[in-house]
């Protein structure tokens, strides 16, 4: 049976994915597997979709998603090899960290057409920001591939030798902003506020924030029309910075790329 999608690995992310994808694709053209045979029967289940050997989503699915992570790419690949040599239409999708689209292919044994794609976590909610970069995909097959997964979030395509800078920033990011908001409740217990309206305020109004930067633009605009001449967000903000919050914030960014670089040598 052929299969539009083939998830070979049900994990935190790629799972997200195949939620996703269900939103948009047929379930009986999505495939599953997973080495906890019983996960991938459950989002079979859940989706109407199949659970299958990866042998079989290496033999009959258009896009072939690569779940795993970097540490067992090569003995999950090692046995599909030649599955996926023999293909003439297949392209495959790698969410690994740090494995470049060479070693995927090097892996594979064949330059067969490749997404290399970062996720981050929001994917789950639909809110994600995905990173994307291709080798020899056609356009027609770029596009369905960003219709398959449009349910996931926003996609932006960038050069392969950026996409570990820019999953710094955005793979990376959430975990930052789950700090912050953690500190920002905190202060509001300090304050007094109870620890549950706190995380509530701290969480709507980083989402609040969030759409008021994608709507209309620059932080430092938004900012300061927050700040009023010698009001109370002025002086939060002194606060902030007396802190070396910027600076702590760009390094948290920059210490993640240099982890990334570190850990693909």
């Amino acid at each position: 049976m052929k299969y539009q999608l083939g998830f070979i690995g049900c994990g935190n992310m790629g799972g997200a994915l195949v939620t996703a994808a269900a939103k948009t694709v047929a379930g009986q053209t999505i495939a599953v597997c997973d080495y906890d045979h019983s996960k991938a029967e459950n989002f079979a289940k859940q989706y109407g979709a199949n659970a299958v050997t990866g042998m079989e989503i290496a033999e009959n699915a258009d896009f072939v998603v690569l779940g795993v992570k970097p540490q067992v790419m090569g003995k999950t690949l090692a046995p599909l090899a030649s599955a996926l040599c023999a293909r003439e239409n297949l392209t495959v999708v790698t969410m690994a960290a740090g494995v470049s689209i060479a070693a995927i292919r090097g892996y594979i044994g064949k330059d067969v057409p490749v997404i290399r794609i970062m996720p981050n976590t929001p994917v789950a909610l639909g809110a994600g920001m995905i990173l994307y970069t291709t080798a020899d995909v056609s356009a027609e097959t770029e596009q369905a591939f960003l219709q398959a997964f449009s349910q996931a979030g926003v996609f932006d395509k960038i050069p392969e030798d950026k996409i570990d800078a820019g999953s710094a920033l955005s793979g990376c990011g959430p975990a930052f902003v789950y700090a912050f908001a953690e500190a920002l409740a905190d202060g509001g217990v300090e304050c007094g506020i109870p620890r549950d309206k706190a995380a509530l305020y701290a969480a709507q109004t980083l989402l609040g924030a969030a759409q008021m930067l994608l709507e209309f633009g620059h932080p430092a605009d938004l900012k300061d029309a927050v700040c009023s001449p010698g009001g109370t967000t002025i002086a939060g903000i002194h606060a902030l910075e007396a802190a070396g919050f910027r600076g702590a914030a760009m390094g948290a960014v920059t210490t993640a790329y240099k982890r990334t670089l570190e850990l693909k040598k």
